[in-house]
């Protein structure tokens, strides 16, 4: 059973987790009656001179690089603390989109300072929720006593600063990670208080063993994902398709029964393929309805029966009649029809790969091989002597590990945390790194498109808060530029 929540926020440099950097961490225990237990841990993170911030990330945060080598600490010193502060039995870890963005960004933290990425939110009894499709699936399916936004184009929206603000809900400052955490909270609240039996569900259905039944079960389910149209509240009817083809990957591939199957059926597996991409082109043809539901990702599943009212139906804009008729003709049509679909997906993983194994031949992409693979069981029992060991003996522990990412990870692990303590030999690797990282493509390299992008920028309309910190961020790119 769990014991208590832990909510979590961060602002990082930019928006990919394999390259940029978490700059402010946020974290407030509660117990599961949502009150507060201890202070909250509230941290900047010092950005290391490999890495250059997004201009556009920096003006949303505020959070420049200088205020985090002023304030912050290092990524290693600030892991103890999280292990300290939030990785105890019974957390339930919880954000506000958190397990497609917070959750990300803390593997890539943990696997490049030597712990393992994913004990934290499954070991002794941990877990993880994600309250942003709790809130989608609140509004589509049980939206009474709760106030609910819409974006300035008139669609339906679910960002936290909206719903804090239209129901009167503290929120000091939206995209500080400690305002959001409160926030965050207490959405949470609002949502419990006025549909108590429906936030208990979902907390409940987090578990991918209960999701995993739900689906498999083959029956038609209601699902909220942010993949679906936000025209029709992110949710949908959806059934078993296929299995993914990927064994071991935990997920399976559902078809979205909003759509009638007739229209797809007949297509190539070129035409599938195509079909499955995403295009923002409004001219294009409707694309694939079919998804991909990982079973550890807390997706927002609920039974058929909770739309069997006229009045979510029309909320929905989908009756229970339509439902049936595209199941029928997908089941007329399924076995050749998901053949071809396995065989799109299979050709769209092997893509994927290749263009992954194209960008990861060395040291200079480590960061980003995360999902390469498994570390070996006996490098696991190296990991805490990596963590524990003093900077002067981290490179000799390099002999006692057997994964090449763990290997190229160690000298960039010591010059990142313990930069002081990097002798002649590893200061002119550690410059060397740095150099080829932040010049490599020359015009299209990092530093070439970062201080295009502050021109861009600075050639707008802005107030003085803004020029200040694009200001500074000129400033922190010349100092660490290399001769």
């Amino acid at each position: 059973m769990a014991d208590s929540f832990f909510f979590y926020d961060l602002e990082t440099s930019g928006f990919n987790p394999r390259s940029a950097r978490i700059m402010q961490f946020a974290g407030q225990r509660t117990d599961m009656n949502l009150k507060p237990v201890g202070e909250p841990v509230n941290l900047l993170i010092k950005l290391t001179p490999d890495v250059l911030p997004s201009p556009d990330a920096v003006l949303v945060t505020g959070i420049t690089p200088q205020r985090t080598l002023a304030d912050g600490v290092t990524e290693a010193e600030f892991l103890k603390v999280f292990h300290k502060e939030a990785v105890r039995p019974g957390t339930v870890f919880t954000g506000f989109n958190s397990i497609r963005f917070d959750d990300e960004f803390m593997r890539f933290l943990l696997y490049r300072n030597f712990y393992d990425a994913y004990e934290w939110h499954w070991k002794d009894n941990c877990s993880r929720w994600d309250l942003l499709d709790a809130a989608r699936m609140t509004r589509a399916l049980r939206p009474e006593g709760i106030k609910w936004p819409f974006a300035p184009d008139g669609k339906p929206a679910n960002r936290l600063e909206l719903l804090t603000s239209v129901n009167k809900l503290e929120h000091g400052q939206a995209h500080d990670a400690l305002s959001d955490v409160q926030a965050t909270i207490a959405v949470a609240r609002l949502i419990r208080d006025k549909q108590p039996d429906l936030f208990k569900y979902l907390l409940d259905v987090r578990d991918k063993k209960k999701v995993k039944a739900l689906i498999t079960k083959g029956d038609p389910f209601v699902y909220t994902t942010g993949r679906y149209p936000a025209a029709h509240l992110h949710t949908s009817a959806a059934i078993l398709f296929a299995p993914h083809p990927q064994p071991g990957s935990g997920s399976a591939l559902v078809y979205d029964l909003r759509h009638d199957p007739a229209e797809f059926v007949d297509l190539d597996v070129d035409e599938l393929v195509d079909r499955w991409r995403f295009t923002a082109d409004p001219e294009a043809p409707p694309r694939l309805p079919v998804k991909t539901v990982k079973y550890n990702r807390c997706p927002a599943v609920a039974p058929l029966g909770v739309m069997k009212e006229p009045a979510t139906q029309e909320r929905l804009g989908l009756t229970l009649e339509t439902i049936e008729r595209n199941r029928t003709v997908l089941k007329n049509h399924h076995k050749p029809f998901a053949r071809k679909v396995l065989q799109a997906v299979e050709r769209l993983d092997t893509e994927r790969e290749a263009a992954q194994t194209a960008l990861v031949d060395d040291q200079l992409t480590v960061d980003a091989r995360l999902y390469d693979g498994f570390m070996p069981d006996a490098d696991k029992a190296v990991l805490p002597k990596v963590r524990s060991a003093k900077p002067e003996a981290l490179s000799s522990l390099g002999q006692e590990l057997r994964d090449a990412r763990l290997k190229n990870l160690l000298p960039l692990y010591k010059a990142r945390n313990y930069p002081s303590n990097l002798d002649d030999k590893e200061r002119a690797a550690w410059d060397t790194f740095c150099r080829q990282r932040l010049l490599e493509g020359g015009q299209t390299g990092a530093m070439a498109k970062y201080f295009t992008r502050l021109q861009e920028l600075s050639a707008g309309a802005l107030d003085d808060q803004q020029r200040y910190l694009l200001e500074e961020l000129k400033l922190y790119g010349e100092s660490i530029a290399p001769v």
